[in-house]
């Protein structure tokens, strides 16, 4: 029987990189395991700050200290330094915008300032370049430091430079650099280095100091365990915080309307995903109820697609409402007003 990607990844960081040579424990959950649900300090493996968590990671190697938890000020016996999110996604047809949706997860630790690692299992497909200047931008803003790779190697000299605080930062020093040079690349070749085709590139309108993202995400999204979309929205959020930081912005779901908006508030008070895409600061949620100006044809040709998957008519006629919407924001006869 095939191994699942998450129990594939987890063997693969116990058996070659264990306790590590620096003196640290790692702690490793079961697939069938439940434990990493607990925060860090609790004996699991979830991290978050200020009551928000941000998801649970793979492993983490620690000191035997006494650590203070930010996500509630708990004290716990154990001190996180290296916390990591493994996946064989690479191997498992994730080529595109799938690959942000964990990003998350490490990020808790960053957060919580840690070393955080995305870690790619090598495999047929390749990384894509954003997630490495998603997590440059990451460890520039947080307190910790982020690293995305497909390299285990690398993985394991982190874990066995943490004995030696000069090398550790040499290397995480390198591994950054290293990171924003293969986004640049891509940027100035696929981009020529102009933000705005970059933003355009990703459904994102850049008006007036304000930074506005849209996507077809509905309500079912949120609510239907089958579906992964609030996992990417999630992640193509924090795309669009860490390469458009200190500006506000406002994630369109123009499927949406205001009531569900609002009933999600009520029903998934505990659900990390809505609960990031509500609590993290200087994002909004815009429904199509908060779009001012829009034509009564437009909005009632959305909301008869709000509940279907953007497949097929649903999806000719989603593209063809967002090209009047984006075209109404730019020319300012349309704009957006929560409330």
């Amino acid at each position: 029987m095939a191994l699942s990607s998450d129990e594939l990844v987890k063997r693969e960081i116990s058996d070659f990189i264990g306790h590590g040579d620096s003196g640290l424990k790692l702690r490793i959950f079961p697939q069938s395991s439940r434990e990493d649900q607990e925060l860090f300090s609790a004996g699991g493996l979830t991290f978050g700050v200020n009551q928000v968590s941000y998801g649970s990671c793979d492993a983490a190697w620690y000191s035997e200290e006494a650590w203070i938890d930010p996500f509630n000020n708990s004290i716990g016996k154990s001190k996180p330094l290296i916390a990591v999110e493994a996946t064989d996604a690479l191997n498992r047809g994730s080529s595109g915008n799938a690959q942000y949706q964990r990003f998350h997860h490490a990020l808790g630790a960053v957060k919580a300032g840690c070393i955080g690692v995305y870690y790619f299992r090598p495999g047929k497909d390749k990384i894509q370049e954003d997630l490495f200047a998603m997590a440059y931008r990451a460890s520039q803003l947080e307190l910790g430091t982020y690293i995305v790779t497909d390299s285990i190697n690398k993985l394991k000299k982190l874990v066995n430079l943490t004995g030696n605080p000069s090398a550790l930062e040499k290397e995480l020093s390198q591994l950054l650099e290293d990171m924003e040079d293969r986004f640049q690349s891509k940027f100035r070749l696929k981009y020529n280095s102009d933000w705005h085709k970059f933003a355009s590139d990703r459904s994102t309108l850049l008006i007036d100091g304000m930074v506005i993202k849209h996507a077809g995400r509905m309500s079912r999204n949120f609510t239907d365990s089958s579906q992964r979309a609030g996992h990417i929205a999630v992640g193509e959020m924090y795309l669009t915080k860490y390469f458009f930081p200190n500006k506000p912005i406002i994630y369109l779901f123009a499927k949406m309307l205001k009531s569900e908006r609002e009933s999600l508030d009520q029903r998934k008070t505990f659900d990390k995903e809505w609960h990031l895409l509500r609590n993290e600061p200087d994002v909004s949620i815009a429904t199509l109820d908060d779009i001012v100006g829009i034509s009564r044809n437009t909005k009632k040709r959305l909301i008869a697609i709000k509940d279907d998957p953007l497949k097929g008519t649903a999806l000719q006629i989603y593209k063809k409402c967002m090209q009047e919407i984006v075209f109404g924001l730019q020319s300012k006869t349309m704009t957006i007003a929560l409330n």
